[in-house]
């Protein structure tokens, strides 16, 4: 019997594929697969035969197919028990009783029945001694690495990564290994390893190259990228540059190559690497609602319009065609970004848009104007600040459907926003957070008030399984108006409740407050508003999940939970179907508390509802 021994630290294999010659016949393999691993640890039998080709490999592969993957998985399957510290193994793959290793490559079996594979990890090995020298200032070797802790193959190799870095990281750009020794002791089970650093000097940030750019400017490319030149070399400056020049939208790809050699006396000079995207984007999008009729939209965006990476878009939408109680609805808005504006991370932001908006209790129309930024802090955390102005020109319709009462807004407004965004991702959460705060001062013109509009987001997400089979979520929403009465307020800051976006279940925007003008009530947005959502979300398979949600929604004047608010409430259950960019969303939901709305909602979107 021919049998794989390791007896040294490394991969011993290199990967041989055999190749099959005959007549040109079809030739299929296999009837039968045994796999064992000895020993009782069920957690090491499944890394052995996860890193296994022949373990998944398709019984009706031709046999030359299989050949392949058995001489692979040699080095394989050793590999994977060298990442759990077995450095003694023993690996026996039989074809039809032969065993794979002796089988010559161009003497490759026509059919082969039978796979048998036997593996026996041996002992498990123990670090001995360890050192990495020299270690930068502050930086000591994990305690994984420790006398007597696993030796495991990764451990250590990340341990000798992290003392590089370490050295990389206070500005030794070429820290390097310049020697190591690891021995396997197999009589006392001990892996012992001597390695030896160059940290090399101490460097700054160089002259910095542009190279893919095509239509957009070198100096532009460099200011967004923001790398600190003449300041020491850190590889986190080297990252965030990157992610700078990624979240423009002009570019589909951008990288930093360092320069392999150091610049006297002490600079270590950059190549930014770009892939421009396609510089126009057009897009179109359709939606059909039983209660709210159809809508379209549709937008056309510029990604680099003067060459400087400047986002230029124009969106258009019709929405209420066809919608039984409302007239129709249409939009049209302008924007333009330009990125590295004051600092490298702060985006200077235009827009301007007009709206006609005829609905049962309301028609309007409504023009803003803003001039604004945003920064990026962190990964994490976001902060913008605009001014604008807003005017609405407006009729009011009472409950009757025929009495109106105009009304004219007109304001200045500073609206001051933080996003901290911890969750584990955007459209999937399943761990982390979510927060997003805004305060709104405004000054009013005319019958229109001087006040302060405060709101708040929050959610969070906790998965109950490694798999992340079942995962809670939580959102609270909540706002406020002060300074000002529930008549003068822009319309357009009142809170209503319903819909997708606050109650599941209940029309969209449904709940307000009831405004008693002479002998008619009119329906307006609150001054107060909070609202919850509870999800329980449970993985079915790999594909497909299901959700039960509760949603509760409250307007208020005056205060939270007065005399003038009212309540409601949605629950149902939804379906999710995973995509590569995110869970497509069909949600269906009733009313289970309140007084506005009954029957079944339907909601269907990408993403989960929060």
């Amino acid at each position: 019997m021919v049998q794989w021994k390791s007896r040294s630290l490394g991969l011993p294999v290199a990967l041989l594929f055999a190749v099959s010659i005959g007549d040109g016949s079809a030739s299929f393999a296999f009837d039968a697969l045994e796999f064992s691993v000895s020993g009782e640890d069920g957690a090491l039998s499944e890394i052995v035969q996860g890193a296994s080709l022949l373990h998944g490999i398709d019984k009706t592969s031709a046999a030359d197919e299989v050949l392949s993957a058995a001489l692979a998985d040699y080095g394989r399957m050793v590999g994977a028990l060298y990442g759990q510290g077995h450095y003694s193994p023993v690996v026996s793959i039989r074809l039809d009783g032969e065993e794979a290793s002796g089988i010559a490559p161009l003497d490759a079996p026509g059919r082969i029945s039978r796979v048998d594979v036997r593996v026996d990890p041996g002992p498990k090995f123990l670090f001995g001694k360890v050192d990495v020298r020299p270690l930068a200032g502050g930086y000591t070797l994990p305690a994984t690495v420790a006398p007597g802790q696993v030796a495991k193959s990764g451990v250590i190799r990340e341990a000798v990564v992290g003392a590089v870095d370490g050295w990389r990281a206070i500005g030794y750009a070429k820290a390097k290994i310049v020697a190591q020794d690891v021995i396997a002791d197999h009589r006392a089970q001990r892996l012992s390893a001597d390695v030896a650093l160059a940290p090399g000097p101490k460097l700054r940030f160089g002259a910095v190259a542009v190279q893919g750019n095509e239509r957009t400017r070198e100096n532009r490319v460099r200011a967004i990228a923001g790398l600190p030149q003449g300041r020491v070399y850190d590889p986190k400056e080297i990252t965030r540059a990157e992610a700078r020049l990624r979240r423009t939208g002009t570019f589909a790809s951008a990288t930093i190559d360092e320069a392999a050699q150091v610049t006297a006396p002490d600079l270590l000079e950059t190549t930014i690497v770009v892939v421009e995207e396609k510089p126009r984007r057009l897009s179109f999008g359709a939606e059909v609602s039983s209660l709210e009729g159809a809508a379209i939209t549709g937008s056309w965006m510029h990604r680099n319009l003067f060459g400087g990476a400047e986002r230029f878009k124009v969106e258009g939408n019709i929405s209420n065609l066809g919608a039984p109680d409302s007239g129709v609805d249409y939009g049209l808005s302008l924007s333009i970004e330009r990125p590295a504006t004051i600092t490298p991370d702060t985006t200077l932001r235009f827009s301007t848009s007009f709206e006609r908006l005829d609905e049962p209790d309301y028609r309007a129309d409504q023009y803003d104007l803003r001039l604004g930024f945003s920064h990026v802090f962190s990964d994490t955390l976001t902060g913008r600040v605009d001014l604008a102005y807003a005017y609405t020109d407006g009729v009011a319709i009472a409950e009757d459907g025929v009495t109106t009462e105009a009304y004219l807004s007109r304001s200045i407004a500073l609206p001051i926003g933080l996003t901290w965004d911890r969750r584990d991702s955007k459209t999937d959460a399943t761990k982390g957070f979510y927060v997003d705060a805004e305060i709104k001062p405004f000054l009013g013109f005319g019958s229109t008030g001087t006040g302060a509009r405060m709101t708040t987001d929050l959610r969070a997400y906790r998965s109950f399984s490694e798999s992340d089979k079942f995962v809670l979520a939580g959102r609270l929403q909540a706002g406020a108006i002060l300074g000002t009465k529930l008549t003068n307020t822009p319309r357009d800051d009142l809170f209503l409740s319903g819909g997708g976006g606050t109650v599941r279940g209940q029309p969209y925007q449904s709940l307000g407050i009831n405004l008693l003008r002479g002998a008619v009530n009119y329906q307006v947005g609150g001054t107060y508003f909070m609202a919850g959502s509870v999800e329980l979300r449970t993985k079915v398979t790999e594909t497909i999940g299901i959700v039960g949600f509760v949603d509760a929604g409250r307007v208020d004047v005056d205060g939270f939970f007065s005399a003038a608010g009212d309540w409601h409430a949605g629950a149902g259950l939804g379906l999710r179907y995973s995509t590569g960019f995110g869970p497509v969303r069909l949600d269906v939901a009733a009313p289970v508390g309140g007084k506005t709305g009954k029957g079944v909602q339907i909601y269907v979107g990408l993403g989960q509802s929060f």
